[in-house]
């Protein structure tokens, strides 16, 4: 498959583009931090997405969704990756969409998918529950009580949890952490009794939370998929964000780099731009080429994602892990090549640069970092 957008998916990359940055530039997220904002992101933004169809992206058409695919959602997430908007989009429209679209129920589909479409319900993935991303190692307990069971433990780092209304918790009902076997995913309303939530501060200035379940009890409708066996749902809903997320990195790389040359042309030293200096034309150019590189490597990952539906296989699960690593090492070294160029005022809060090199760390550690994911190849070179 040709690793170009087609003109539909370019069609949609400039509506999403002309929205964003006209609604959405860096100042909005610098005024959303300043006034310490309780939400963190604008829910009027967030009804102008829905207007435009972005929210319904991965729903089925008959659910009230456009039914479109990962590529087209990762062309929504690189504009956004291009101002640091922050917004549900990823929680919500690509994250639970997938999960309830893959694993749900009719009656959870009817049930929560056409309010994911109109905007009307959030909803957040609770997995990790340290300070890596490790889903094997989910260590909360569900346990079987009357018809239904119940959760206890804490997850942390809750993408958009403090705003969610409905979360996808990952639980173990048999075996330990570490296995695959033995995981289940539940479907609980944010404020069933027993759920403590606590927005956490994040460095980049988006939303997460950390998240206490005492004994909350959940039904076996709650249940999204098959009991103990919610591992491989879950590894595939997790690819989808992963290749998201590279998507929203490739974006922030390349708007660093088009600032950076930018300044690079403007900028006078010694009498001369310092454009004109070989060994910073060198630099630019080396991290043009592993922009365009990472472009290719995160397109491929998500045109595996959709020619499988998203499903844990080997191809999808490689190409996946080969952009996400990518892109996180690509959007590190764009950020830290864009604070170099623009020298001491990059190191400043007044300059824009430092809001991409917060995010890019974030990013990079957001469903696994480079680490994480090399660790992931190397054990399907062993299946």
């Amino acid at each position: 498959m040709p690793l170009v957008l087609t003109e539909e998916q370019s069609m949609l990359r400039d509506s999403a583009r002309g929205l964003i940055s006209d609604k959405a530039p860096v100042s909005h997220l610098r005024q959303l931090r300043d006034g310490k904002d309780a939400t963190g992101f604008s829910r009027d933004l967030w009804r102008a997405f829905v207007e435009m169809g972005f929210s319904g992206l991965l729903v089925p058409d008959q659910f009230g969704g456009s039914g479109l695919g990962y590529v087209e959602a990762g062309v929504v997430m690189e504009e956004i990756g291009r101002t640091l908007m922050p917004s549900p989009f990823l929680s919500t429209a690509v994250l639970a969409a997938s999960a309830l679209s893959r694993g749900g129920s009719d009656a959870q589909k009817s049930q929560y998918l056409p309010k994911i479409s109109d905007g009307s319900l959030l909803a957040a993935l609770a997995i990790d529950e340290g300070a890596k991303h490790r889903p094997l190692q989910t260590s909360m307990q569900a346990v079987r009580a009357g018809n239904g069971f119940k959760l206890a433990g804490d997850k942390a780092f809750v993408v958009d949890g403090h705003t969610a209304d409905l979360l996808i918790v990952a639980a173990r009902t048999a075996g330990a952490a570490g296995e695959r076997e033995g995981l289940t995913l539940f479907l609980v309303g944010s404020k069933a009794k027993g759920i403590a939530t606590e927005r956490t501060a994040m460095v980049d200035s988006h939303n997460a939370a950390r998240i206490v379940f005492d004994n909350v009890e959940v039904t076996a409708d709650g249940v999204l998929g098959e009991v103990d066996q919610g591992g491989a749902l879950l590894e595939g809903v997790l690819n989808v964000g992963r290749g998201a997320v590279a998507s929203e990195m490739v974006g922030l790389s390349e708007e660093v780099f088009g600032r950076t040359v930018g300044y690079l042309k403007e900028r006078k030293q010694f009498g001369k731009l310092i454009g004109e200096f070989q060994a910073l034309q060198h630099r630019a150019a080396g991290l043009y080429i592993e922009i365009e590189i990472t472009r290719a490597a995160v397109l491929k990952a998500l045109q595996a994602l959709q020619a499988l539906d998203g499903n844990f296989e080997k191809a999808a699960g490689a190409a996946v892990a080969v952009a996400k690593a990518r892109a996180g090492t690509t959007a590190t070294l764009a950020v830290q090549e864009g604070v170099q160029m623009h020298g001491g005022m990059g190191m400043t809060d007044q300059f824009d640069i430092g809001f991409f090199m917060k995010r890019a760390r974030v990013c990079q550690e957001l469903f696994g970092d480079a680490n994480f994911h090399a660790d992931q190849l190397a054990r399907m070179k062993n299946y």
